[in-house]
């Protein structure tokens, strides 16, 4: 059998792959009503080390998981899937990421029919759920960063009429959509579960890991302890929110323009050669077709993926 009679086999075997792929990250997306859920919001203090809860530690007592929980990686994909909103179990993200690795592997060994570049594949496949992981943990933490001013607006209206900071809180979670609404109710159900509420704020915080979400739990820290007017505190602190973003706003626009020819760097020379592939295939036949060309290809690719990485680090600017 040769690899062309591969072909048909590896690709449904990838398209079943990637839908099973598919339906475990849409199934843990699923709102935070499990008993899962529930349960650690019931008992937030029992941690092992790292912050790994009992659960998990079962989970990493296996043999074959050892060596991801002595390197704390089993913690930051479950700290990332809560951050994301993604609600799935670590077993079952793991097991989609070693599906796609195999998908990638036996595609990349009947197309190419090379160890290396099949391994590349196979990685490359691997980390689409982590990259989907992160790229939603960040629209939802911008998300939960843009609903956050108004929210600290209302909470200060409540106060201002009379009302307590627990019914303050209550009336964010009637009046505003998600993210914002499904943790300042997860919040307030593990206040009535008998945690302080200034604690479950530092938990919260864990979820959505935001500056100016930490000024708040910090602002109401100080009040619970020092005893002062919260609501004099949550209108500045809304305005200095507010300034934030627009700083935000101003740094983006002004590395735009970097960013966008970092992109275009990065990916001139990829163009470049399908385009050659295209108009004059026999400028590239010796890249793709002999042993030396090959390898070049290879090195080009790993210089062109540093170089890529390289410019977006330089223009990340931190304040």
């Amino acid at each position: 059998m040769n690899r062309d009679d591969l072909l048909i086999p590896v690709a449904v075997a990838g398209f079943v792959l990637v839908a099973c792929a598919l339906w475990f990250m849409r199934r843990g997306s699923r709102p935070s009503v499990s008993r899962t859920v529930m349960r650690r919001m019931s008992r937030p203090d029992v941690a092992l080390e790292g912050g790994i809860t009992k659960t998990d530690r079962r989970l990493t007592g296996r043999e074959f998981l050892s060596w991801f929980y002595r390197l704390h990686l089993l913690q930051k994909l479950e700290e990332n899937l809560w951050q994301a909103g993604i609600y799935a179990r670590i077993a079952d993200i793991l097991l989609v990421i070693l599906l796609l690795f195999t998908a990638g592997l036996f595609a990349g060994q009947a197309i190419w029919g090379r160890v290396l570049i099949s391994i590349g594949i196979g990685g490359a496949m691997a980390s689409l759920p982590i990259i989907y992981i992160r790229v939603r943990r960040q629209r939802r933490l911008k998300a939960f960063a843009k609903q956050l001013p108004y929210a600290l607006d209302l909470i200060k209206s409540s106060l201002e009429a009379g009302h307590t900071l627990l019914r303050g809180l209550q009336v964010v979670v009637s009046e505003f959509s998600e993210p914002i609404s499904i943790e300042f109710r997860s919040a307030i159900e593990q206040s009535r579960l008998g945690l302080p509420l200034p604690r479950a704020l530092e938990e919260m915080l864990k979820r959505v890991p935001q500056d100016d979400l930490r000024l708040l739990v910090v602002a109401v820290r100080v009040q619970s302890e020092v005893g002062s007017s919260l609501a004099i505190i949550l209108g500045r602190l809304s305005e200095i929110v507010r300034t934030r973003q627009r700083l935000q706003q101003q740094i983006k626009a002004l590395t735009a323009q970097s960013k966008m020819s970092g992109i275009l760097v990065g990916f001139l020379p990829i163009v470049m050669l399908a385009a050659f592939s295209v108009i004059q295939p026999s400028y590239t036949n010796t890249l793709f077709f002999d042993p030396t060309g090959q390898k070049i290809l290879e090195v080009a690719a790993v210089l062109d993926a540093m170089a890529f990485l390289s410019i977006r680090k330089l223009l990340k600017v931190k304040y």
